[in-house]
């Protein structure tokens, strides 16, 4: 299980604490639900999530505020007894002394944010998605190529950096090289990014590790991006049957989730960059609801017919 530290969310999102200990910023956030307590502060507390992050937004301050000082003690107490994470409130809002109190009664830190109350649960969702997403390490090269992100797999020295060289040297961006950290961030998305040890790192046999960025400029790398196709390079097994048509699909599952895929064999003047380009062009296109070999195929049933 992966978590995200209470301190790391506070920098990226510029929380402003309210009423927090100094150890709090060790807190461990461990799901990317957040929760708006409407029904808690009512009193209802059956199916809480004591998990979650909690957000107050204007809504849930004007009903506090209709509440006798005594109820408001009470539903506070109640509510913050629970041990949830911590509490954040939108809009720059001051919180009420009894929640402070209850706060520092339970040891549950109170933030406070400038935006929005959805604009700001939006983003959190989104980063923790993405941080705390099941994730799986490959060898292998990715690359973004007319858009599309291209995870290059293959043995080692079948050529796939190589390959990714001569795609940058073509206008295309490198994401990563000899290591892919893959993060599923949604039932159909695959996110892939560098370690940040060997982020925009190249390593060519005979002349060594290659600076992408410093060599051919910011525009020739990319930090992370979404995995659309994957191409297995092989060399070129005599015998073996090879899709000549590409009628039938193919595909990798990666942490459940299938991606379509290309086994392309790799022998002596064949292009590879070149390869991939028009890979990548044509998964677009299947996309975009056209396939070549299906209407090549549709038209010989017509001349037969």
């Amino acid at each position: 299980m992966f978590t995200v530290k209470l301190k790391t969310l506070m920098e990226e999102f510029h929380l402003e604490p309210v009423c927090m200990k100094e150890t709090a910023g060790d807190v461990e956030i461990t799901t990317s639900d957040v929760n708006r307590p409407g029904l808690q502060l009512s009193g209802y507390m059956e199916y809480f999530g004591t998990d979650r992050i909690q957000i107050i937004g204007k809504v849930e301050m004007t009903y506090l505020a209709s509440l006798s000082p005594q109820e408001r003690k009470k539903r506070l107490d109640d509510y913050f007894r629970t041990g949830f994470p911590c509490l954040v409130i939108a809009r720059d809002q001051e919180p009420f002394p009894e929640m402070v109190e209850a706060a520092e009664k339970y040891s549950i830190p109170i933030l406070k944010t400038k935006d929005i109350t959805s604009r700001f649960m939006s983003g959190l969702i989104r980063y923790l998605n993405v941080m705390l997403a099941p994730r799986i390490s490959m060898h292998g090269v990715l690359v973004e190529v007319y858009g599309e992100g291209i995870l290059i797999l293959g043995e080692s020295g079948v050529g796939k950096s190589e390959t990714a060289l001569e795609l940058v040297k073509r206008g295309h961006r490198l994401i990563a090289d000899d290591l892919v950290e893959i993060r599923r961030v949604s039932d159909t998305t695959l996110l892939g990014a560098a370690p940040e040890n060997i982020r925009h790192l190249i390593e060519i046999r005979g002349i060594g590790i290659v600076d992408v960025k410093h060599l051919f400029g910011m525009g020739a790398v990319k930090m992370q991006e979404n995995i659309n196709l994957v191409i297995k390079l092989e060399l070129w097994k005599e015998g073996k049957m090879y899709d000549r048509l590409g009628l039938e699909d193919h595909y990798t599952d990666i942490l459940g989730i299938s991606v379509p895929s290309l086994v392309i064999p790799v022998r002596p003047g064949r292009n590879l960059a070149i390869i991939v380009e028009v890979a990548a062009m044509n998964h677009r296109q299947k996309k975009m609801g056209y396939n070549a070999a299906k209407f090549l195929s549709e038209r010989f049933f017509k001349f037969d017919d």
